[in-house]
């Protein structure tokens, strides 16, 4: 029976230090050749089929993730577009309470609409900042910036005592903490962060009832039937969240499949655990050092202020890390090991 570690060192042999997953997953080897046999299928004219199938194979594989029904989760490109979604679904007037400098993915949606009032507060003001008159709470599961996570219990409770509807952004914590989607109203997250897949692909968790959403980025893939679907208005839209994909980046999916299988084989607890430990042995050394990080207990993102500007020089030793508004940011995933932090603090430290 393969173990976690033997797992992961089949999958991952990075050439340095990779510390930036809040910003892009590395690809494992199974996902690398699934991209290639898809190309090959393209360069070869092979009938793409398969390449459909894909696209199914991981709606499920990020329903099961998700903790909800298949039929609830649509697949896209960009958090953006589902934003922009919601965004259209409510009314002029429109209260969109948020945590102050999250996401722009998230936030600038409903900016861009023009007739809403949006309102940010500190992240840990949030769920106390929930009146009568708010329509939605929309906030990311894990910032960005620093990796503080949202007491999203407290949120999902305030909302419901007002009314209000929940959207969340998962990108930066679906992979290593659990999604509980049927917690929420909505819920969005990219595949090319924690999940490990390539760029392009997105998911949206809606409601049974679709939450008031209109399907205006529609083509023929959100037909019930989609090759009865390619051309005239679509009759039929899909039954299930289907209605609201976008045509799928066919290669993307091949790939992102075979990266979830990973996920699922190793078990986002396992995942969770293992990250943890890393990012806990970092605030420890950091601690040492003379430094305190962003608190943001339970994150596997690490946020160091005034380090920021030791990004290049990390780069030049073969540590990726990210610069995030002054801060060093520091993303622990399963292919680390506690010889990166070692070594990330060795640099820092001279």
């Amino acid at each position: 029976m393969e173990t976690f570690e033997t797992l992961v060192r089949a999958e991952f042999a990075p050439k340095n230090v990779y510390l930036n997953t809040a910003s892009n997953g590395l690809l494992p080897a199974r996902t690398v050749s699934a991209v290639q046999q898809a190309v090959r299928m393209r360069a070869e004219g092979t009938p793409l089929g398969p390449l459909y199938e894909d696209v199914e194979a991981v709606r499920a594989s990020f329903a099961r993730l998700a903790g909800v029904p298949v039929e609830r989760v649509a697949t896209g490109a960009s958090v953006a577009e589902y934003g922009g979604l919601i965004a259209a679904s409510l009314p002029a007037g429109a209260e969109v309470l948020t945590a102050e400098a999250d996401f722009a993915s998230l936030v600038n949606p409903f900016h861009m609409r023009g007739d809403l009032k949006v309102r940010a507060v500190p992240l840990d003001r949030l769920a106390e900042s929930v009146r009568p008159d708010t329509a939605l709470v929309a906030v990311s599961s894990a910032q960005s910036a620093d990796g503080r996570l949202a007491d999203l219990p407290a949120v999902r409770a305030a909302a419901r005592a007002h009314g209000a509807r929940t959207y969340v952004d998962a990108s930066q914590s679906a992979g290593w903490l659990p999604m509980e989607a049927g917690e929420h109203d909505f819920l969005a997250a990219v595949g090319f962060k924690w999940l490990m897949g390539p760029h392009g692909a997105a998911f949206c968790v809606v409601p049974e009832d679709f939450g008031g959403l209109t399907p205006l980025l529609a083509g023929w893939v959100a037909g019930e039937v989609p090759w009865d679907s390619c051309y005239g208005p679509v009759e039929n839209l899909a039954r299930s969240a289907r209605r609201f994909d976008i045509s799928p980046g066919l290669f993307t999916f091949a790939g992102l499949r075979t990266s979830l299988e990973l996920i699922e084989e190793l078990g986002v607890s396992a995942i969770q655990a293992h990250d943890l430990a890393l990012a806990d042995r970092f605030r420890a050394g950091l601690a040492t050092l003379g430094h305190e990080p962003v608190p943001a207990p339970g994150s596997a993102i690490v946020s160091v202020p005034g380090l920021g500007h030791r990004q290049p020089e990390l780069g030049e030793a073969g540590i990726q890390v990210s610069d995030r508004a002054g801060n060093l940011r520091a993303a622990f995933h399963l292919y680390n090991a506690p010889e990166d932090v070692d070594r990330l603090l060795d640099v820092l430290s001279s």
